[in-house]
């Protein structure tokens, strides 16, 4: 027997359902360049060592609830300043809900520019706040004008900056991002997803800005499986905001798994040194293609327009030769022509650029 929808309707938030659930295609044999992922396995010998590990862990306790070891590799890994406060998350997007439950209250504002990481509109609307975007300027930098003018209007509570930015691969100016920190009079969060792939960041500069929080994820790392994520801070914010988190969020395989993959830190550091590498060739291939600009880069993913009106055309004939990318044409008018293209190994980047010459060709 089915709930009646209008009971459904009754209790639901209308604000939930308003929202479209968060979508992931289904792979299936395709070259898979659609969701930023490593496309780097590790070697078999590590494996198997990693194996071995998960053979000692006891699934009948409950994990560390504050995880303090695998805490202080990550401190380590990533170089957090001394003074500075780790809270980890089931992923980066937990600890986005972490932040927003921390703050939430009606009328309060989650700011962040537009087009960027699509779930800090989706969680900032489930925890009941207003979202509100501004628009990237044509070369998808940070409009500092624009931006400040809706500080000043909207005074959010908090400032989502992704560094470098998703789906665009934008670097934003460091000197724009400093002017948004001086005039935020809430929490402003550089989401550094994609640090592997560039050399800026603002970690070592937490201690500057009394207001600044950064966070990293090891997923693009090559650990995307284990979903883990950390925020960092000072003290006085973590300490609240980790509050809001569930106990025991990260599990004893988790931790088990990226202690071990940080102890091995430099294999996955040679496979983001070999992503840039590619990203670089993959670039300029782009780019001699008739009809296709692409982007430039921080990020291993390269955005690229296509002549007007085929972006759905070529995604669907990419797929009919087994390669899957992101299709952004629905992702608001910036993106109308826009594909989005994960930087795999070199046989599956060769693959890709001859199916889309291909398909441009048809």
């Amino acid at each position: 027997m089915s709930p009646d929808p209008v009971l459904v309707q009754r209790w639901i938030r209308p604000e939930v359902q308003a929202l479209t659930a968060y979508h992931v295609p289904d792979a299936g044999q395709y070259i898979k360049l659609d969701a930023m992922e490593n496309p780097y396995r590790w070697p078999a010998e590590l494996v198997e060592q990693w194996l071995d590990i998960l053979r000692t862990v006891e699934l009948n306790r409950y994990p560390d609830p504050g995880a303090k070891a695998l805490t202080a590799q990550l401190r380590e890994a990533m170089q957090v300043p001394d003074g500075m406060q780790v809270v980890l998350g089931n992923g980066s997007d937990e600890l986005i809900q972490m932040l927003a439950l921390a703050v939430a209250q009606p009328g309060r504002v989650v700011l962040s520019p537009d087009p960027t990481f699509v779930m800090y509109r989706l969680i900032a609307e489930v925890a009941g706040m207003r979202y509100q975007s501004v628009p990237l300027a044509e070369d998808f930098a940070l409009d500092l004008d624009a931006t400040l003018r809706a500080i000043e209007q909207h005074q959010p509570a908090i400032v989502f900056l992704a560094y470098p930015n998703n789906p665009t691969g934008t670097l934003f100016e460091a000197a724009a991002v400093e002017a948004i920190l001086r005039s935020a009079p809430g929490l402003v969060v550089v989401d550094e997803a994609y640090a592997p792939f560039t050399d800026a960041s603002f970690m070592s500069r937490l201690t500057e800005f009394p207001n600044l929080l950064v966070l990293r994820t090891v997923s693009k790392m090559g650990l995307a499986g284990l979903r883990l994520g950390l925020l960092i801070g000072a003290p006085e914010w973590l300490g609240e905001i980790d509050k809001t988190r569930l106990p025991y969020n990260i599990n004893v395989l988790t931790q088990a798994s990226a202690q071990f993959a940080l102890e091995h830190k430099a294999v996955l550091d040679e496979q983001a040194t070999q992503i840039r590498i590619d990203r670089a060739r993959l670039f300029e291939a782009l780019n001699v293609l008739p009809g296709v600009h692409a982007y430039p880069s921080d990020a291993n993913f390269i955005l690229f327009r296509v002549p007007a009106g085929r972006a759905g055309e070529l995604f669907e004939k990419l797929r009919d030769q087994h390669v899957l990318v992101k299709n952004l044409a629905g992702a608001g008018e910036r993106l109308r022509d826009c594909l989005r293209v994960t930087v795999g190994r070199p046989e599956e980047n060769q693959a890709f650029l001859a199916a889309l010459a291909k398909a441009l060709s048809a």
